[in-house]
């Protein structure tokens, strides 16, 4: 009896035994769990606040459109259209046009005011691709001496959320410029013309430097988010690429030779050009199937190229 009770008290302790280590082991388990599960959360949040660092909102900035011809020239700011790469500095990072984040040195916007401000990275006329090279990097030099973005410069042109007309915020930008010590903020000059005489002159000479054109904005509009026609963009000329699809006759003094081309464009635009072609040119015209280059000045309403001549046959390089 004494052997029975022994042998059902080792069995008891056994089973006692073997429930506490199940739990102790399942414990363990529900806190490994609950630890790779809290780990797992963390790493998401960090994933997701890394993504949200590195593209932000899409700023909201105005886009200026082509010129037309206005009644009085010398109510617009007259300033250089920089062949840079567009930026918005919204007072404590810089990114692009489309929310992404561009990976500056701390020193280049080091005291740069706490104001938004849309503007142009810019290093000098024909260094486009100098620029690319330099703020398309994921990280920057923090070197000065050796870091590419000591050439750079953020050349403002506008203050979003400024609330005043563009003369007020030119005078803003003045002020902003004096207060803010440093080497790489920068305004873009803007200036007045009396007449559209002037307004060609500071064409040709922004032309002539190699510079691409000119922005015009009126100086009593306000900042509006996407396309402004208070803001436009003037250049000597544009160019682009279509295919002759016909041949036109010529009258008068062209009978017999070619009057017109009529072409289409990639984007299915169909048009005729008439003019810059050389008497040699229209006794031979471009054969129908040619890629042709064209010069022209804006477009029309309906996307029709705007003062369209024949500028060269496109040739394969």
């Amino acid at each position: 009896m004494k052997k029975i009770f022994i042998s059902i008290l080792f069995l008891v302790t056994l089973a006692l035994s073997w429930s506490l280590t199940a739990t102790m082991s399942i414990q363990s388990t529900d806190k490994y769990i609950d630890s790779n599960a809290s780990q797992n959360i963390e790493q998401s949040s960090y994933n997701v606040a890394n993504d949200i660092i590195n593209h932000e909102i899409k700023p909201n900035i105005q886009h200026g459109v082509e010129y037309q011809a206005v009644d009085d020239i010398s109510q617009y700011f007259i300033s250089e259209k920089l062949d840079g790469v567009r930026g918005y500095w919204d007072g404590e990072k810089l990114m692009t046009r489309q929310g992404n984040l561009i990976q500056s040195p701390t020193w280049f916007t080091n005291k740069w005011p706490i104001t938004p401000i849309d503007g142009e990275l810019w290093i000098a006329r024909g260094k486009f691709q100098s620029l690319m090279s330099c703020v398309s990097k994921q990280q920057a030099d923090e070197n000065k001496s050796t870091s590419c973005w000591q050439n750079v410069r953020f050349m403002m042109f506008d203050l979003p959320e400024f609330n005043g007309n563009f003369n007020a915020r030119v005078l803003q930008m003045q002020a902003l410029l004096k207060k803010a010590p440093s080497l790489y903020l920068g305004m873009i000059n803007q200036v007045k013309v009396l007449n559209n005489e002037e307004l060609e002159l500071k064409l040709t000479q922004v032309i002539n430097a190699n510079g691409e054109g000119l922005m015009l904005h009126r100086a009593n509009a306000y900042y509006k988010e996407g396309r402004n026609t208070a803001l436009m963009k003037l250049k000597k000329h544009q160019d682009a690429e279509a295919i002759v699809i016909a041949h036109t006759e010529g009258k008068g003094k062209y009978q017999g030779q070619l009057g017109a081309l009529e072409v289409e464009t990639i984007d299915g635009i169909v048009f005729k050009i008439g003019s810059g072609f050389s008497d040699s040119e229209r006794a031979n015209p471009p054969e129908i199937g040619t890629l042709i280059t064209f010069k022209y000045n804006g477009l029309t309403d309906a996307g029709i190229p705007r003062f369209a001549r024949f500028w060269r046959v496109r040739t394969l390089e």
